[in-house]
């Protein structure tokens, strides 16, 4: 129902809030109405009565509650077509309000709009006119009605069976089913439960290769002897095989939106897009390298190609807005990407301190993580003489744990100095760090807090309206039986809505 709140404290009992109906009751907007005299005298009119302003002026007066029926003009200005006021009969009732001191604080106006049971109300000009314009509303009404009752006796006299009705209805409805593409028997759908689950696998192992990869061509990894690492590797690499065979048997969304499901297009689409990146990517050079100890460059060249299979996060990347929220799937990426690039650092900070200390500079911070950890490196002569190997040294978990501690300190510009660079190389490769860092940093914590303000907005703007209601109240002297009411009603509310 519309109604409107009166400060009953102040002088002519200003107008402290109106809901929505009775802005659209009224033609005013809530802008107009607030600070206004709760007797409405801004929708009064020539043919409002003198004597009912005046009851009212005596009720707000004398703190009764009554109520009245008025004539009111409501406000027609957005409206060319209509006159500038239009007169409607209103059923207005005045209560007021006390606080626990027994002291008449606001005052509560409610109004329902009682037209169509009222005499029309007709100018001079139009008096005399054509017969039907003088009837009532209210006759209009009473015509309807009987004529409703006359149709329930003729259905009454002549009963229909609901069977009967029902079969007719849907003979005349349209019948909708939901009806999958009709593809190939060998032919899978972009969008089905398998490919959805499979594209989870494979997010996992693209996620695999990308940490496995850089450590293995970093620390030397892989040999002959780790078996249980070549047996893993090569099971994933069976999976990407069978992942590029069913890529040439899934349908794609083409350019105008349809499923294109013809085995010769799908083909040729996967062969220009995806198919290289993706058999670069998935062929064994680990084996090969494990064995091949003479080649060893040319195959850990090899198998850093593995991560250019980080390509196809943007595909799988797509998929995650259906299971996750927007906001929060964001926020997991860019953490684990903060941390793929981070480990990515520290194995290329490990490749120079190792090639440093290879080289003879015992002053690199690989050499003095050897001293003081008491793993001190030794060099080994080889049989001709002409080459030395460097030998022994801390652990290799050791020597990890303290590369990434190093480029995670730096790339949060935290820079503690217990690892610092010493070499010409460790210094230019710190310098490229930082700057890749700073932007990088700058990038992923914009987004990381606007993605957290996002999520917060809703929680900020419930406690706003929880503060607003409490001074609003609190102004008002508002009782407080009434006060803890309206709390509960306005934390339902949200609870339900959640602020929509």
């Amino acid at each position: 129902s519309s109604f409107l709140l009166a400060n009953a404290q102040i002088v002519d009992f200003p107008i402290v809030y109106c809901n929505e109906s009775f802005c659209k009751i009224s033609g005013y907007n809530r802008a107009e109405v607030m600070q206004k005299s709760c007797r409405c005298s801004f929708m009064y009119g020539d043919l409002t009565d003198k004597e009912t302003i005046c009851r009212i002026d005596e009720v707000l007066e004398s703190h009764y509650n009554d109520q009245f029926e008025i004539l009111l003009y409501k406000k027609n200005s957005t409206n060319p077509d209509l006159p500038e006021e239009t007169p409607l009969w209103l059923l207005m009732q005045i209560a007021p309000i006390k606080n626990e001191r027994d002291l008449v604080v606001l005052f509560l106006l409610t109004f329902r709009d009682i037209t169509a049971l009222k005499q029309p109300i007709e100018s001079e000009d139009s008096k005399g006119g054509d017969l039907l314009a003088g009837l009532s509303k209210f006759a209009k009404l009473a015509r309807s009605v009987t004529r409703s009752k006359t149709l329930v006796s003729q259905f009454s006299s002549h009963p229909v069976s609901i069977k009967d009705s029902t079969r007719h209805v849907q003979s005349h409805l349209a019948h909708y089913r939901q009806e999958a593409p009709k593809t190939p028997p060998h032919i899978l759908l972009h969008y089905c439960a398998f490919k959805a689950i499979w594209d989870w696998v494979i997010l996992c192992l693209t996620f695999y290769t990308a940490i496995m990869v850089p450590y293995n061509v970093a620390f030397k990894n892989k040999t002959s002897e780790d078996v249980s690492l070549l047996v893993v590797d090569s099971i994933v690499d069976v999976i990407f095989f069978i992942d590029i065979v069913l890529n040439f048997h899934t349908t794609f969304v083409g350019p105008g939106g349809e499923v294109v499901s013809d085995p010769k297009v799908i083909r040729m689409n996967y062969l220009r897009s995806w198919f290289v990146i993706d058999l670069l990517s998935c062929l064994p050079y680990d084996v090969f390298n494990a064995f091949d100890h003479d080649e060893e460059g040319i195959g850990s060249l090899f198998s850093a190609l593995k991560v250019v299979r980080l390509l196809r996060l943007g595909r799988v990347v797509r998929k995650l807005d259906r299971y996750l929220e927007y906001g929060a799937a964001m926020l997991i990426l860019l953490l684990c990407f903060y941390m793929l690039v981070a480990h990515w650092l520290a194995c290329i900070w490990y490749s120079i301190g190792r090639s440093d200390a290879e080289n003879g500079y015992q002053y690199s911070w690989l050499w003095k993580l050897a001293n003081i950890t008491q793993y001190p490196y030794s060099y080994i002569v080889s049989e001709h003489g002409n080459s030395t190997e460097l030998v022994h040294g801390p652990p290799r978990k050791t020597m990890y744990v303290t590369a990434l501690y190093f480029t995670m300190s730096c790339m949060t510009s935290v820079g503690f100095g217990n690892v610092a660079s010493e070499t010409d190389n460790e210094k230019i490769f710190t310098i490229c760090m930082m700057v890749i860092a700073s932007l990088l940093y700058a990038t992923i914590f914009g987004h990381v807090t606007t993605i957290i303000q996002q999520m917060t907005s809703a929680t900020a703007k419930y406690h706003d309206m929880l503060n607003n209601v409490r001074e609003f109240m609190k102004l008002h002297e508002v009782p407080k039986a009434l006060s803890e009411r309206v709390m509960d009603y306005v934390v339902s509310t949200w609870a339900m809505t959640r602020g929509l």
